[in-house]
C-alpha cells in the first residue's frame, strides 16, 4: 500500500472549529447565561422581582441542554450542560482558595490536553485487555507494535515484559499520562518506549500491529490512515470501538463489561 506521511497539521478554519462539540457546548452555555441574565434583569426592572441564583443556574443549564439536544450533540453533553452551572455555583459557594481551582484546571488540562479537538478522551484499559491483545499478537517472530493514545502506558509496558524480543511503543498527546509512562519505564527498567505527540503524524507502515483505544468519532479517520499506510498482512486492533461499515476480520469477546477487541488484517 502507498505510504502517506504527514509533517504538520493543517490550519483550522473558524467554521471547522465551531463544529467541535466542546466549542459548541461552550457557545451554548454563554448564550444561555446571556439569555438568563437578560430575563433576570428584566424581571427586576419591570416587576421588581429578584431571581434566586440557584434557580437561574438551573435554567441556564436547562437552556444549554436544550440547545445541545437541538443541535444533536452526543447524549453525555446534555448532562454536562445541565449540571455545569449548578456545579460551578456550588464550587463558588464553598469559598475555596483560588489556587485550588487553578491546580484543578491545570491537572485536567495536562490529562486531557486536546480532547476538545481530537474528541478522544482518556480511556484506561485493564489487565484482561492486555492478556487478550497478547494472545492476538503473532507469536513466531519479533514484531513492532504501536499503541496510539497509550494513556498511562499499562498495555505497552505489559506487552514489553511478555515479549522482550519485540519492540513496543506508545504514543500519547496529553503531557501528564505521557510523563507517567516515561517514569514507569524508568522505575521498571522496561524496554518499552513512549513518544509524546499526535499519532496522525506517524507512518503506520513502520509497524506490524497498531492498537487503538480511541472513540467512535476518531474511527473513520483512523481507518483511512491505516488503509493508506499499513502493509499487507499487518494488524489493526481496536478496543471497544468499531470502524463504521468495515467488517472486522476477527472479534474477541467478551472482555470486561462485555467490551470487545476488533481486529482487521490489512
Amino acid at each position: 500500500m502507498n505510504s502517506v506521511r504527514r509533517f504538520g497539521a493543517k490550519l483550522t478554519s473558524p467554521e471547522s472549529v465551531f463544529h467541535l462539540p466542546a466549542v459548541q457546548a461552550l457557545f451554548y452555555q454563554i448564550l444561555s447565561f446571556s439569555l438568563v441574565l437578560l430575563i433576570a434583569r428584566g424581571l427586576v426592572a419591570i416587576f421588581d422581582i429578584s431571581v434566586n441564583l440557584w434557580l437561574a443556574a438551573f435554567f441556564q443549564g436547562l437552556l444549554a441542554a436544550c440547545f445541545s439536544c437541538w443541535r444533536k450533540l452526543a447524549s453525555w453533553w446534555l448532562a454536562i450542560q445541565l449540571f455545569f452551572p449548578l456545579v460551578l455555583l456550588f464550587a463558588l459557594s464553598l469559598q475555596l482558595p483560588p489556587m485550588l481551582f487553578m491546580l484543578g484546571f491545570l491537572a485536567l488540562l495536562f490529562l486531557y490536553w486536546t480532547t476538545f479537538r481530537t474528541q478522544v478522551p482518556f480511556y484506561p484499559s485493564g489487565s484482561a485487555t492486555w492478556q487478550a491483545v497478547a494472545e492476538l499478537l503473532p507469536q513466531e517472530l519479533a514484531i513492532r507494535f504501536i499503541d496510539i493514545g497509550s494513556g498511562l502506558g499499562g498495555l505497552t509496558l505489559n506487552l514489553a515484559e511478555r515479549r522482550p524480543e519485540s519492540e513496543f511503543t506508545g504514543i500519547e498527546i496529553a503531557p501528564l499520562p505521557w510523563l507517567v509512562s516515561v517514569l514507569r519505564v524508568f522505575l521498571t527498567r522496561s524496554r518499552a518506549r513512549f513518544k509524546r505527540g499526535d499519532y496522525r503524524h506517524l507512518d503506520f507502515a513502520a509497524y506490524d500491529v497498531v492498537f487503538a483505544y480511541l472513540s467512535p468519532v476518531a474511527m473513520p479517520a483512523l481507518w483511512e490512515k491505516a488503509r493508506a499506510e499499513m502493509r499487507a498482512g499487518t494488524l489493526l486492533l481496536s478496543y471497544e470501538f468499531l470502524i463504521p461499515d468495515v467488517v472486522p476480520t476477527m472479534v474477541i469477546a467478551p472482555l470486561v463489561n462485555h467490551r470487545q477487541i476488533y481486529c482487521w488484517r490489512m
